[in-house]
């Protein structure tokens, strides 16, 4: 079966793109920017996408003096002739054709193998056939679901999947962006789900409002089930800050976390300045506690008296009002009802062992979902893991042996520009983790409505970015640092409904694109639950590689 042909190109240049000029009785209307088509040249495919429309008319008159509306038959001869329409397309991967007539482990070695999609090097010559893409096509791209691809949503127009390489989704941090009401909760969990299911990472949710491990109710009705309610307690293990979750029926926790003071690093406090209002001098004062006391530094604060201040001050040249500040603002933590003067990290490290078991394991916050809340015990426990993940990993670099090789791990929080932004990026334990632990096979996912306070060091390391709609300038540039073909990007982010539609960019897609994600509802349950595959599509390869490039 030929591809459906949409028109033929008639001008265009390696950078800036293809003119193509649409065929009489093809719509604009049926065609959206960042729709998947292909380009097929003389001796290429190129796998491309929409990133204009326009109208044009060969004649002046037409456009000053345009048919009434009740002159049908006027308009029906101008379409196509003295009227027509472009569509601007760039393309981002070539394939050299294959013939029909070659033998099926030719064509299938054309998909699969050396002879696969690429990045294009050139571009093909006039007249080349603009086609809408075959599901064969999508395919060939975004691949088919198996152990490692996930089917994310569809394209706008039609209902073809499109898969997400989640195995090299979760080799590198990566970022789910978008403005306030695109659904990036529920488009994490859906992520989530396909990672759980086809178990190529452990994740650690960092869950501030509660919703990743229970149900939760929709904006629209009814309700969307947790992570812990599709994959059940032996896969997913839930632990909160609050003892009250522990004894919520229907909402049984495994373990209540409690930090103590020893716990807490000067590093906790630099990532805690704005919450806590305090100036950088009382900030550079914790460094200077913690080297004095060690871990026992802030309870050593906390019980200073004005005589015990000013010695320190006098040994260590600390300034006396900051350290004041200091003890003044810390007593908040202090008095966090999860906070105790003393604690092991027994809990921490069992969460680290669930997760190296290949389990998932999720930290609500319960009430205590005050930043500051989220902040301080998100980097107390990533810190520890990271520390103990760097230890495993030189070791599995000393004995070779496979077994001793850490689990990948994927770290997800919300709110990221808190953590991320460039004052607490260059010190903190989550900047280290995007900027150098993906060779320590520990990742970030990290979730936020204002890409523009996050490092531009960080997000040159987002690998793969799954992003809603934005019209803030400053967010929409923050998504686009280190991406080429800003201009067609930015276009389709501005152009995405609120709702369900994402533009997918990076290391887990071979090129940009539009989607339609899928719904989050029991026929999702029930495929996640089974192993991730879309259900009601069995593929029947072998039937359809023989007449897929021709």
């Amino acid at each position: 079966m030929r591809r459906k042909r949409l028109g033929v190109v008639t001008d265009g240049a390696f950078n800036a793109g293809l003119t193509v000029r649409l065929d009489p009785g093809v719509s604009t209307e049926s065609l959206r920017i960042g729709d998947f088509v292909i380009v097929e040249g003389e001796e290429y495919l190129y796998f491309s996408a929409i990133t204009d429309l326009e109208l044009r008319a060969t004649d002046a008159r037409v456009q000053a003096d345009p048919p009434p509306d009740d002159a049908a038959f006027l308009r029906e001869v101008l379409q196509g002739t003295a009227t027509y329409a472009t569509v601007q397309v760039k393309p981002y991967l070539m394939m050299r054709r294959v013939s029909p007539a070659e033998p099926l482990a030719a064509a299938e070695a054309a998909l699969v193998g050396e002879e696969g999609p690429r990045p294009v090097k050139t571009i093909p010559m006039h007249f080349a056939v603009l086609c809408e893409a075959r599901e064969e096509d999508f395919a060939a791209v975004f691949g088919a679901e198996d152990e490692a691809h996930f089917a994310v949503g569809t394209p706008l127009t039609q209902d073809i999947p499109i898969c997400l390489d989640l195995r090299r989704f979760v080799e590198r941090s990566n970022g789910i962006f978008g403005q306030s009401g695109t659904g990036k909760s529920f488009l994490a969990r859906l992520l989530l789900a396909g990672i759980i299911a086809k178990g190529l990472a452990s994740n650690l949710i960092f869950d501030m409002h509660n919703e990743y491990a229970y149900s939760v109710q929709r904006e629209g009705g009814g309700w969307a089930k947790g992570l812990r309610e599709i994959f059940g307690p032996s896969s997913v293990l839930v632990y909160s800050l609050d003892e009250r979750a522990s004894r919520q029926e229907g909402r049984a926790v495994d373990g209540v976390l409690r930090l103590g003071l020893n716990q807490i690093e000067a590093e906790d406090v630099l990532l805690l300045g704005e919450e806590l209002d305090l100036t950088s001098t009382a900030q550079a004062t914790a460094g200077l506690l913690q080297d004095r006391y060690g871990e026992d530094w802030l309870r050593a604060l906390l019980e200073m008296d004005a005589e015990a201040i000013q010695a320190f001050c006098a040994e260590t040249n600390a300034h006396p009002g900051a350290t004041e500040a200091l003890q003044r603002k810390l007593k908040e933590v202090a008095r966090r009802p999860y906070i105790q003067p003393q604690a092991a990290f027994d809990q921490v490290d069992e969460m680290l062992h669930v997760l190296e078991g290949g389990k998932h394991v999720i930290l609500q916050f319960g009430r205590h979902q005050r930043l500051l809340d989220y902040m301080l015990v998100a980097n107390v426990i990533t810190r520890r893991i990271m520390r103990q993940y760097e230890a495993k990993w030189n070791r599995y670099l000393e004995t070779r042996r496979e077994e001793d090789k850490p689990r990948q791990l994927m770290i997800t929080i919300e709110e990221a520009h808190k953590f991320l932004n460039p004052a607490a990026a260059r010190q903190t334990v989550f900047g280290t983790i995007a900027r150098e632990m993906r060779k320590f096979n520990v990742t970030l996912m990290v979730i936020d409505q204002r890409p523009s306070g996050i490092d531009t060091e960080v997000l040159s390391q987002i690998g793969t970015r799954v992003t809603g709609k934005m019209t803030e300038e400053r967010d929409i540039e923050a998504v686009l640092t280190g991406v080429g073909n800003r201009p067609f990007l930015r276009g389709a982010l501005e152009s995405l409904d609120t709702r369900q539609q994402v533009l997918l960019m990076g290391h887990a897609v071979p090129m940009p694109i539009v989607v339609q994600t899928r719904n989050y509802d029991e026929a999702f349950y029930q495929a996640v639950a089974g192993g991730g595959r879309r259900p009601g599509r069995p593929e029947d390869l072998a039937g359809k590689l023989e007449e897929l490039f021709g």
